[in-house]
Parts: C-alpha cells; structure tokens; sequence
C-alpha cells in the first residue's frame, strides 16, 4: 500500500552565489520516512511553478520548514528593518495561502521553525524581528559555531498548558528542546492558541483552534535525529497518522483528537 504523500516546503538556495536552486535539509525526509512513515517530496517553493489548488490535490499533508529567510514584514502590516533580516517573498506567497487553505480543509500540516512563524502569519498574527533584544529574553538562535550536534543540542524547557494536544501527545506538561531562531511570535493570528512557552516567555507550541484537522507547529526543529528523540518521535507519529487519514479519505484528524 503507497504511502501518504507529505509535501516538504523548499527553500530557495544558490550554489557558488550563481546557480539558482531548492532545496531542503536531509533531516526533514528522514523524519517524514522514517517516523512519520510517509513519501517525502519537496516542493519548489515558487509560485511560478505551483499553485495553491494543485498541492492540495497532489499531497496528503505538509512540512513547514524552518529556512534562514524571514517571512517580510509587509505580510503583517509592518516596514522592513534591517532586523528583520534575509526574505524570501516567492515562498511567503506559496506558503501563507497553502496555510489558510489547510486549516479550511482539514488537509494536515505540521509547523517548524520559520514554518511556525508562517502558520501565525497566515492567521493574522504578527512577529518581533530579533527575541534576544527584548527585555528579559534570551538569545534563542543557534550557537554560530561548533558541530551539528552542538548546534542542535538541547538548551531549554518548554512548559504546555495542561490537557492540551502538546501535553496529550508527549505524556508530559514539560520538554527539552533545541532553539535555532532569531524572530517569534508578537501577537498571535486569529485562532492561533499558543499551548506551550519557553521559560523566557516565548511562545513555543501553538494549534489553530477549532480547526478540522492537524495544525501542530512547534517553534523548535524536531526533525533533528526524530527517530531517537523522545519528543521528536510522538510529534511525527501524530503528524503521519493525520497524514493516513487524510488519504484514506477519512475524516481529518483535530488537535482534539491527538493523543
């Protein structure tokens, strides 16, 4: 039997500062084939060469990458600065509709990272530019040195709301993650429940309420070793699970149901 089809967001590279490329990160695949156990295909993001009604209608569910690139300002209402720091305009106009049109249908998706952002900016919602400059706050991005593991180790807490899908999922109303962000949430879109926080404040987990189907977005990169990590591992199980109902033609799958 084929396995569900999870469309991975790509982001838009250049090789040798000339040769125009997508791409996307090995870990994301090896998350979605190996623990969510669905076909991984990355899809351009460009809105030359897909439209929003024909990924809905090729893939069973969603990954919303993390990327370097911010989502621009302009999409909630606010002017560039150079805090708000690299763009990628192409993939804000194939992302932010594709969001809307999901949490409409009930089609899953799971947030990562720059792809959590996205998710609050498609529902309205706004971001500060730089967390580590508000008062109070600590520095969330990655160390810019040192191995992969060290960049993705584990460096902080975050604590869900009790009851809710992130504490249903993990068995637990506290986890370890890693944090390689810059920007965060400033005011969340319509719908947007923020269910889990860092210690600092920082919104960390959030779903779309009364949405039909999987809305998880986490603000961490759970998609780092996904298979051995023990909050990486329900994340992408639920996620693949949405994503066989979904081709089954079976009812969607709610937060409410996440367990």
């Amino acid at each position: 039997m084929a396995r569900p089809v999870i469309g991975i967001i790509g982001n838009h590279h250049l090789i040798n500062d000339q040769y125009s490329t997508h791409a996307g990160g090995t870990m994301n695949s090896e998350a979605v084939a190996e623990v969510a156990d669905c076909m991984p295909l990355l899809i351009p993001s460009d809105p030359r060469f897909v439209r929003t009604c024909e990924l809905l209608e090729s893939f069973d569910g969603f990954l919303l990458t993390g990327g370097r690139p911010n989502v621009h300002p302009e999409e909630y209402g606010e002017d560039a600065t150079e805090a708000h720091g690299a763009f990628d305009r192409a993939r804000d106009a194939v992302v932010l509709p594709l969001v809307r049109a999901c949490v409409e249908r009930g089609q899953p998706f799971l947030g990562v990272c720059r792809g959590f952002q996205e998710v609050n900016v498609a529902m309205g919602g706004s971001l500060h530019p730089e967390i580590r400059d508000l008062p109070g706050r600590m520095n969330h991005r990655m160390p810019p040195d040192g191995t992969i593991e060290e960049k993705f180790a584990l460096r902080h807490s975050v604590r869900f709301t009790e009851g809710g899908p992130f504490h249903r999922l993990f068995g637990a109303t506290e986890v370890m993650t890693n944090t390689l962000h810059g920007q965060g949430i400033k005011r969340p879109g319509n719908r947007v429940v923020i269910d889990g926080y860092a210690p600092d404040g920082t919104p960390e987990a959030t779903y779309i309420e009364g949405a039909p189907g999987f809305t998880l977005s986490v603000q961490w990169h759970p998609e780092y070793r996904a298979a051995q990590d023990p909050v990486s591992r329900p994340l992408f199980r639920a996620f693949g699970d949405a994503a066989r109902a979904w081709a089954a033609g079976r009812r969607p799958i709610s937060v409410a149901e996440v367990a």
